[in-house]
């Protein structure tokens, strides 16, 4: 794992979170060299830092891509946007929940993002699916090169990553090109459906990802046959919570086997293991709607997997950073092991060999991102070659 900053974990997740999702080495060696003391300073003080140097840069980006509009250099333009909108949630994700200027900072990576992306034209539109009296967000992105209906991945953020981080880290673009579309999703407690809905976490799933099923049917480029979920992070208990109660999806895979949240809050309350963001019992409070940490313990206590993964009956793939220090590396082997009505189940530790080893492969996801989606599409009827 890069650790620009030796004795912070959290700044040197989210630097290299920001790296896989596309950053320049010189624009992070500007933003984080003034941070090195501040890095050694308690939350607030630090991550106020933090956020005005990755903030600066992300304005000067977006002016710099102003300039290339202004010369009809809209590729550059949306290229430099798209990279401005990594450094906004970068510095966004890090502030403590109700911080000054979160939210009007949250809507710059929005609106930088989705000007980004319209400039550039990528292969990725915003949507909205229908979700009680609400909606929920998510990008979907085409697959290359195929006629008729595709086969299609949904994909779901961990605790306190969003839709846009997970396009930019790259497994949308990889499926495509293996003939798999992909839909992302801010599902409730992650990214718009938390800042801009006011729709928290629940444990169930199931109840969320049937809707999205629900619209993905109806989808004329989707063949609703060939419907997968993925999870990163926590997303590695919803996934299979989804699949194993919603038998429409065709597949499922977890990058980072979270079967047993409810005991690794346990653990973190004794300092054990590492924390994914600042301020974390404030954050997962407002994840989860709850009042205070002893309301949310309880809530915890609903977030395993143990007697649910037996009910999943379509091909699983179960994958794991062999260092990662958020989430114990037996909770793979607990989901390969529950397993048992899978037809086609496979656990897969990400070495120092091929790379990926740490939390949700976030120190290296080229190649273990790589065997997820070549599985994804062995099992859908996309192609790797």
């Amino acid at each position: 794992m890069f650790k620009y900053f030796p004795t912070n974990y959290v700044w040197n997740l989210s630097v290299d979170l920001s790296i896989e999702m596309g950053a320049r080495i010189g624009e992070i060696e500007e933003m984080c060299g003034p941070l090195q003391e501040a890095a050694k300073q308690q939350d607030a003080e630090g991550t106020r830092a933090f956020r005005e140097s990755w903030e600066k840069m992300a304005d000067k980006l977006c002016e710099l891509a102003k300039e290339d509009e202004e010369r009809g250099r809209m590729i550059s333009a949306g290229d430099k946007y798209k990279r401005a909108s990594n450094y906004y949630i970068t510095a966004e994700r890090l502030q403590g929940h109700g911080s000054e200027g979160r939210e009007a900072l949250y809507q710059r990576f929005l609106d930088s993002f989705l000007r980004g992306i319209d400039l550039a034209k990528d292969n990725c539109i915003r949507v909205e699916i229908p979700y009680g009296d609400s909606f929920l967000t998510g990008l979907y992105v085409r697959a290359e090169g195929v006629e008729g209906k595709a086969p299609l991945l949904v994909q779901v953020n961990g605790l306190d990553s969003t839709k846009e981080m997970k396009y930019f880290v790259g497994m949308p673009g990889w499926l495509a090109k293996r003939g798999v579309s992909s839909l992302i999703i801010d599902q409730p407690g992650t990214g718009e459906a938390l800042r801009l809905q006011g729709l928290k976490a629940i444990y169930n799933a199931e109840h969320w990802a049937s809707q999205v099923v629900d619209w993905l049917e109806q989808h004329p480029e989707v063949d609703a046959k060939r419907i997968g979920m993925e999870g990163v992070s926590l997303g590695g208990y919803y996934c299979p919570r989804a699949v194993a109660y919603e038998p429409r999806f065709a597949c499922g895979v977890v990058w980072g086997a979270n079967h047993d949240w409810r005991a690794v809050q346990k653990a973190r309350l004794k300092r054990e293991g590492d924390f994914p963001v600042p301020h974390y019992w404030e954050h997962v409070c407002w994840v989860w709607g709850a009042k205070d940490i002893d309301e949310f313990m309880q809530i915890a206590e609903k977030v395993h997997l143990d007697g649910v993964v037996e009910n999943i009956k379509v091909p699983f793939l179960v994958t794991h950073g062999e260092k990662d220090s958020q989430i114990p590396l037996e909770y793979a082997q607990r989901t390969y092991d529950q397993l048992v009505n899978s037809p086609d189940r496979e656990l897969k530790v990400f070495t120092k060999r091929e790379g990926g080893i740490q939390h949700g492969s976030f120190d290296n996801s080229a190649n273990s991102g790589a065997y997820i989606v070549d599985w994804v599409a062995e099992k859908l009827g996309g192609h790797t070659a």
